[in-house]
């Protein structure tokens, strides 16, 4: 088959981000190389696409029904905290519920790419949602055992999502830093109870002892711990003002 000039470039351009795209990975840490080779397809394109920032606002818009114009959720943990959250983390965690790789019936129609868009689109609107502030004042726990909570994040969690919940983009650890409690503590109880299929399976060996006490305990501790002040709004009543009247 004859291939068109403007064909024939399009096949130089993705052969070459390709290239671009190897050689990227092979500079990364042996686990990132593994995170990126685990990844499908369209989340490595969507990864290395430029961001069309106006065409993520407008994709956003589908998004913002239930994360809300501001990215910040619901306190009572029924959709979770967006804004600021890392690109990559943002980008697998869609592809995977488009993939079915991740159980979620609300959210699955509307991030099918007939709602949202193609892997261009995942970059688009990954990068909005990133650049939004986030909440500063978040739901929290009861504070009962903070201590215990704290004990437990040292000695299980912080080499993966750091010291203060931020998190690893180039191994796809997600922020957790000003997640909401009741979010957090059914994910974390999902992924103990292996219901979560797209959790990291070293994060399910490390947590499958903990008793519901130890759960809340350090989710507590974890839904206290605050970004860089730059990376927050504020002001609590922040809206967002691309959805202004």
């Amino acid at each position: 088959m004859k291939l068109t000039p403007y064909i024939l470039v399009l096949s130089m351009v993705a052969l070459c981000s390709n290239v671009i795209a190897k050689e990227e990975v092979e500079k990364k840490s042996d686990e990132a190389k593994k995170a990126w080779n685990e990844m499908n397809k369209e989340q490595q394109t969507a990864l290395h696409a430029k961001p069309d920032m106006a065409n993520g606002l407008d994709v956003y818009e589908v998004c913002s029904a239930c994360h809300m114009p501001e990215g910040w959720g619901m306190e009572n943990g029924t959709f979770p905290l967006l804004a600021g959250q890392h690109r990559s983390v943002l980008i697998k965690q869609l592809a995977d519920i488009r993939a079915l790789n991740r159980d979620n019936p609300t959210m699955y129609p509307f991030a099918l790419p007939q709602s949202i868009g193609d892997a261009q689109a995942l970059a688009d609107v990954t990068a909005y949602i990133a650049t939004l502030p986030m909440n500063p004042n978040n739901g929290v726990g009861s504070g009962e055992h903070l201590e215990h909570g704290k004990k437990l994040y040292t000695e299980n969690c912080v080499k993966c999502h750091g010291e203060t919940g931020e998190g690893d983009a180039e191994k796809f650890y997600p922020r957790i830093q000003a997640q909401h409690y009741k979010y957090m503590l059914r994910q974390f109880e999902w992924i103990r109870d292996g219901k979560r299929r797209n959790a990291n399976p070293d994060m399910v060996e490390q947590i499958k002892n903990f008793t519901d006490k130890d759960m809340s305990a350090v989710i507590d501790y974890v839904s206290r711990l605050k970004p860089p002040k730059k990376d927050l709004a504020s002001d609590p009543n922040w809206q967002n003002p691309d959805f202004a009247d």
